[in-house]
C-alpha cells in the first residue's frame, strides 16, 4: 500500500472511520494529485482525441498562450482548472475551423494581452516591450554622467585651520 495511503488510511480509523472491506484503488485524479508532474499536457477527461492535424494546431497555439492561475507555465502545461476549461475552449475553437488568429484575438479579448506569452506590439503594450530598454538606457546615462563628472576641489584652509596643523605637524 502507498505510505501516503496508508497514513491517510490511519487516521482515519484513528478518528473513528470504519476500515473499507474492499482494497482501495486509486484513481486517476488521486494520482494526478499526488503527483502533479505526471501527464501534464492530458486533455480533460472524456475528450476524444485529436486527429494530427488539429492536434499540432492545438499543440502550436497551447504554447504560445500562458495559463491565467500558474502565469509562468503554459496552457499546455498547467493543470489548473481554467487551464483545462481554456484547452477545451481552445479545442472547440479549433474544431469549429476558426484561424489560430481568431482564436488567440477571441482569448485576448475575453482575458486580456496577458494570456499570450508574447503580447503584440501596440500603444498599451508599448512599456511592457520598450521599458526595460528605457529604463537600461537612463541607467546608463546616469552612470555616465557621474563617471564624468569632476572631482569637487577641496575648499582652501582658513588661517585658524592651518595654525592648528602646524602646532600638530612640530609636535
Amino acid at each position: 500500500m502507498h505510505a501516503g495511503l496508508a497514513s491517510a488510511l490511519w487516521w482515519a480509523v484513528s478518528a473513528g472511520a470504519q476500515v473499507p472491506s474492499a482494497p482501495i484503488t486509486p484513481t486517476v485524479p488521486l494520482v494526478q494529485a499526488a503527483l502533479p508532474g505526471v501527464g501534464s499536457t492530458v486533455l480533460a477527461q472524456g475528450d476524444a482525441p485529436m486527429t494530427a492535424p488539429i492536434q499540432a494546431r492545438w499543440d502550436h497555439i497551447a504554447a504560445e498562450l500562458r495559463c491565467l492561475v500558474c502565469q509562468n507555465e503554459s496552457l499546455a502545461s498547467s493543470n489548473a482548472e481554467l487551464a483545462v476549461d481554456l484547452r477545451r475552449e481552445v479545442r472547440s475553437l479549433i474544431e469549429q475551423g476558426q484561424s489560430d488568429a481568431d482564436i488567440r484575438s477571441f482569448l485576448v479579448k475575453r482575458y486580456g494581452d496577458f494570456v499570450l506569452y508574447k503580447p503584440e506590439v501596440k500603444p498599451v503594450t508599448w512599456l511592457l516591450w520598450f521599458g526595460p530598454f528605457a529604463l537600461l538606457l537612463m541607467a546608463l546615462a546616469v552612470a555616465l554622467r557621474l563617471m564624468r563628472r569632476k572631482p569637487a576641489a577641496p575648499a582652501p584652509l582658513t588661517d585658524s585651520e592651518r595654525e592648528r596643523v602646524r602646532q600638530m605637524l612640530e609636535s
